[in-house]
């Protein structure tokens, strides 16, 4: 069975034993997470969410992704700007749900 479960302002469709990249949570490599607010497990919906269902998952890596380029000129103008961002993310591995 699979659930949906919203962190980060997204929804994520996971099953058990699958490694998902999300916004970065706190935590460091190997602590376990849980996520209580699901929005649906085994052809349930919630309204919004579940109550009493939990997932829970462990934190595998913290990291950054590859850095992307951001360019802005304006037209008709000498006005340049050239800058880099780098989004942190977390990978966690879901081991299972209770509820």
């Amino acid at each position: 069975m699979f659930s949906i479960i919203k962190t980060g302002g997204k929804q994520i469709l996971i099953k058990k034993d699958d490694v998902i990249f999300i916004e970065k949570i706190e935590g460091k490599k190997g602590d376990e997470v849980s996520f209580d607010q699901v929005l649906m497990h085994d052809n349930k919906i919630g309204k919004p969410f579940l109550d009493g269902v939990k997932i829970s998952g462990v934190i595998e890596k913290q990291g950054k992704q590859k850095k992307i380029v951001v360019y802005r000129h304006n037209a008709k103008s000498t006005h340049k700007r050239k800058y880099g961002h780098r989004q942190p993310y977390t990978r966690v591995k879901i081991t299972g749900a209770k509820g």
